[in-house]
C-alpha cells in the first residue's frame, strides 16, 4: 500500500514537474541518460567501489569488505526522490547518498559498513563522478563530430565546383562555391575535434584530496591509494587536488562553447540559404517537418533552428562556469554548485545540436539550377571585379575601375546585362574581346582556389587519427 501510495505521488510530481517535452528537440537521448539522476548517482557509486577496491588493494581496508560495498554500489537501489530532498539540508549530493549507501551496506554485510568512503571527502565523490559522466559524454561528442566531418567531407567534394552566389553583408559579392562553403564548416569541426583530443588529458583527472585536500586521514598511504584510485576509475592523477581549481572543467566548457558556435553557423547559413528569396539549399525534407500551424505552404529549418538556438544558450551557460572560477579557499560556497547543472545542460544542449547537425548534413538539398539563377540576379554586376582586374592589367587600376563603375550604373538604370553594356561601350571592346567578355562574365570563370580550399579541408579531416 505504501509504495503504490509512493507510486501515485510520484506520478503527480512528474506530471506537473517534468521538463521532458523538449528533450527529443534539444538534447540527444544518450547524453540525456548520461546526466539523468541514474546516471549521476551511479557515476558517485562507482567512485565509492573504486575507492574500496583501490584501497584493499594496498592494505588500507580488508578485502572481505570489497563485495559487500561493491553490491551496494547500484544506482537502482536508491530512492531518487529521497535523495533529492536530502540534498536540500545536507547541500550536496554526496552526503546523503553516502550516508544511504551505508545503510544498504550494514544490511547485509555491518562489518564492512565502516570502511566506505574512508579518507575521501563529498566533492571528492561528485567531482571524481562528474569526470566519469564527462568521459562518456565526451566520447558520444567527438563520435558525433567524427560523423559529422565525414559528412561534411563527402558533401564539400561533391558540390567542390557548384558556383554559388558569395555573400557579404548579407549582399551578393562574387561567385564562390557551395563545396568551399561546406569546407569552411569542416574546418570548424575538426579543429574542435583537436581541441577536444589535447584537453583530455587535463580533462579526465581524479579527484582525490579529503577534507582540505591534503589526505591526512590516510597517512602514508595517501598516495599509493589515490594512485590506485585513479588506476581503478581510468583517470589520470593529477600534481594535486583541484576542490577549488576549476579550470580543467571550465576548458572543457569553453571547447563545447566552440562546437555550439560552429554548429550555429551552419544553422545560420543554411537557414539563410532556405529563405523563400534564396531557395538554394534546403533540410533535408520529411513528412510533417518544418510545417505551420496555419501556412500549409511553409517549410521552416526546424533543424537549424536547434543549432542556432545552442550557439545562443551556450555562451550564456558558459559564463556561469567562467564567473564560478575564483572559488574561496580549499571548498566553495555556491559557486562550486552553481557548475553542478551547467556544464551538464552545456552538453546536452550541444548533443541535441550534434544530432540535428548530422540529420542536415547527410541530407543536404541543393537547388544548383536555382543557385545559377540567383548568380544572374543582378545581371553580371558580380562579376565586375573579374572585368575590372583584367582591365587594370591593359589600362591602369584607377581606369579600369571607373569605366566599370560607370558601365555598371548604366547597367542599373538603362535595366540591362553588364555584357551588353560593356559590349557597347568602345573603351571597353578596345581591349577586351567578345571571348574574353564572355568568360569574364561566366561565375564559373571567376572561383579562384574554391576546390583548393576544400581538398585541404578535406586533407585535414583524413589527417586527423585520434
Amino acid at each position: 500500500h505504501s509504495l503504490r501510495r509512493r507510486q501515485r505521488q510520484m506520478c503527480i510530481r512528474d506530471r506537473f514537474m517534468s521538463h521532458q517535452l523538449f528533450d527529443a528537440y534539444f538534447t540527444a537521448k544518450a547524453m540525456g541518460e548520461v546526466f539523468s539522476d541514474h546516471g549521476r548517482v551511479q557515476a558517485m557509486l562507482d567512485v565509492e567501489a573504486a575507492l574500496a577496491r583501490a584501497q584493499a588493494g594496498v592494505g588500507v581496508i580488508p578485502h572481505s569488505a570489497v563485495a559487500p560495498i561493491q553490491a551496494a554500489c547500484r544506482a537502482e537501489l536508491y530512492d531518487f526522490e529521497a535523495l533529492g530532498l536530502a540534498i536540500v539540508s545536507a547541500g550536496n549530493s554526496a552526503i546523503p547518498l553516502v550516508k544511504a549507501l551505508g545503510k544498504q551496506i550494514a544490511s547485509t554485510a555491518p562489518e564492512a559498513e565502516r570502511y566506505v568512503h574512508l579518507g575521501a571527502t563529498s566533492q571528492d565523490v561528485m567531482d571524481s563522478g562528474v569526470v566519469l559522466q564527462l568521459r562518456t559524454a565526451l566520447g558520444l561528442i567527438e563520435r558525433d563530430l567524427t560523423q559529422l566531418a565525414d559528412i561534411l567531407a563527402d558533401q564539400a567534394q561533391r558540390y567542390a565546383t557548384t558556383p554559388l552566389a558569395g555573400r557579404t553583408w548579407l549582399q551578393q559579392a562574387t561567385p564562390v562555391t557551395l563545396g568551399m562553403k561546406i569546407a569552411s564548416w569542416l574546418g570548424a569541426v575538426t579543429r574542435n575535434r583537436q581541441r577536444l583530443n589535447e584537453l583530455k588529458p587535463r580533462l579526465l583527472c581524479l579527484q582525490f584530496g579529503g577534507a582540505s585536500g591534503t589526505l591526512a586521514a590516510l597517512g602514508d598511504q595517501a598516495m599509493p591509494v589515490a594512485q590506485a584510485l585513479a588506476n581503478e576509475l581510468g583517470l589520470n592523477l593529477p600534481e594535486q587536488p583541484w576542490h577549488t581549481q576549476r579550470d580543467r572543467l571550465v576548458e572543457f566548457g569553453a571547447a563545447l562553447g566552440l562546437i555550439a558556435g560552429g554548429l550555429g553557423k551552419i544553422g545560420r547559413d543554411i537557414s539563410l540559404l532556405m529563405q523563400t528569396e534564396a531557395a538554394e539549399v534546403f533540410e533535408p525534407s520529411a513528412p510533417g517537418k518544418g510545417g505551420s500551424s496555419t501556412m500549409p505552404h511553409k517549410r521552416n529549418p526546424v533543424g537549424c533552428a536547434v543549432l542556432i538556438s545552442a550557439a545562443t544558450r551556450v555562451p550564456g551557460l558558459l559564463s556561469i562556469l567562467f564567473s564560478a572560477m575564483p572559488q574561496e579557499h580549499e571548498r566553495s560556497l555556491g559557486l562550486w554548485h552553481a557548475e553542478w547543472e551547467t556544464l551538464p545542460q552545456i552538453c546536452c544542449v550541444v548533443s541535441g545540436a550534434l544530432v540535428q547537425a548530422l540529420n542536415i548534413a547527410q541530407g543536404l538539398e541543393v537547388d544548383s539550377e536555382r543557385m545559377t539563377r540567383n548568380l544572374d540576379l543582378t545581371h553580371g554586376l558580380v562579376l565586375a571585379e573579374a572585368v575590372s582586374i583584367v582591365l587594370a592589367q591593359r589600362v591602369g587600376r584607377e581606369t579600369a575601375h571607373h569605366l566599370l563603375e560607370q558601365c555598371c550604373k548604366r547597367a542599373v538604370a538603362e535595366q540591362r546585362h553588364l555584357r551588353a553594356v560593356l559590349g557597347d561601350e568602345p573603351e571597353i571592346t578596345a581591349h577586351l574581346n567578345a571571348d574574353e567578355l564572355d568568360r569574364l562574365l561566366d561565375p564559373a570563370h571567376y572561383l579562384g582556389q574554391a576546390t583548393t580550399w576544400v581538398e585541404r579541408a578535406r586533407a585535414e579531416h583524413f589527417a586527423l587519427v585520434l
